[in-house]
């Protein structure tokens, strides 16, 4: 037996079934199924379903794609415009035309520029809006690096500061040294600062020594060493000298020799000295002849 042709009206049936579809997805839009447009507006959200808003994370800098999404469950179509706010983004077609019962999903890329909180907004002809939260957090390396400065020996004390310059918290273990003119004079074990330090923070600290030498030319070094081995070093000169003493001693010593300048001094007074006696008269030489200056008007004698 021939198989019987199908109708000329079963055909035309399936025919348009077929096409019926392909009438209501333009570029990047998809046919909405009737059970999801119950509602007559239009929405925003971001493709794929299941998230309530977008987020985004890398390095400073870098560029993250997504895609949104509007959907136009009416019965006309709408043409909506796409914006970000509070981001750097940049949108495949910032202005696009949705048909009626239709999804139109455009691609977007925005900019990690550090921890930020936006919005990906949409606004029809007739200036409603809908909008979806965008989050960026930028996700940077974990790096442990820090810096000893202003390292400075003050009477019975160390004082110092710890400057994390890393990227993340740090509870830096401190290993504290001196070296005198015949040897060491203090030398600290490394044990854990009580002080967690944050990221980019400075902190001012201490380290007692109340045994410190008395007289001595002293280096000291200190050394910071993070848990994962990163370690910074930096160190001061000092010089302690007793000054009290050395004033107790400066000032015997001035007393002494003063003692003995007095002493000199009264035996040179009391040792006979020699008697004062009126100016030597001049003694004639022979062949001239001295003569007192009111007699004369000359001052030179002359051979008489």
């Amino acid at each position: 037996m021939r198989p019987t042709p199908p109708r000329p009206d079963v055909t035309r049936v399936l025919v348009l079934s077929l096409l019926l579809p392909l009438t209501l997805l333009p570029a990047r839009a998809v046919a909405v199924p009737r059970a999801a447009a119950a509602d007559a507006g239009w929405s925003l959200a971001p493709a794929g379903g299941g998230r309530p808003s977008f987020y985004a994370e890398g390095a400073p800098g870098t560029v993250v794609r997504d895609t949104v999404s509007v959907t136009n469950g009416g019965g006309h179509p709408v043409t909506v415009s796409l914006a970000a706010d509070g981001v750097l983004a940049a949108f495949a077609d910032p202005r696009v035309l949705v048909p009626a019962r239709s999804r139109a999903e455009v691609p977007f890329t925005v900019r990690v520029s550090g921890d930020r909180t936006g919005t990906i907004t949409a606004r029809d002809a007739a200036g409603r809006t809908r909008s979806v939260p965008l989050r960026l957090r930028a996700g940077v390396p974990a790096l442990s690096a820090l810096t000893v400065e202003r390292v400075a020996v003050r009477a019975d004390r160390i004082t110092y500061d710890i400057v994390n310059r890393g990227t993340t918290t740090l509870s830096p273990r401190l290993a504290v040294r001196a070296d005198g003119v015949l040897g060491p004079v203090l030398d600290r074990a490394p044990r854990t600062l009580p002080v967690p330090l944050a990221p980019g923070t400075r902190t001012s600290l201490a380290e007692p020594w109340p045994d410190r030498p008395a007289l001595d030319t002293v280096d000291v070094r200190l050394t910071v060493t993070a848990p994962d081995g990163t370690r910074a070093t930096a160190g001061a000169s000092a010089r302690f000298v007793p000054w009290a003493a050395v004033a107790g001693c400066g000032g015997a010593a001035l007393a002494t020799a003063a003692g003995v300048t007095w002493a000199a001094v009264r035996r040179r007074r009391g040792r006979p000295g020699r008697k004062c006696s009126a100016p030597d008269t001049p003694t004639a030489v022979p062949g001239n002849r001295i003569r007192p200056l009111s007699e004369a008007g000359t001052t030179t004698g002359a051979p008489t």
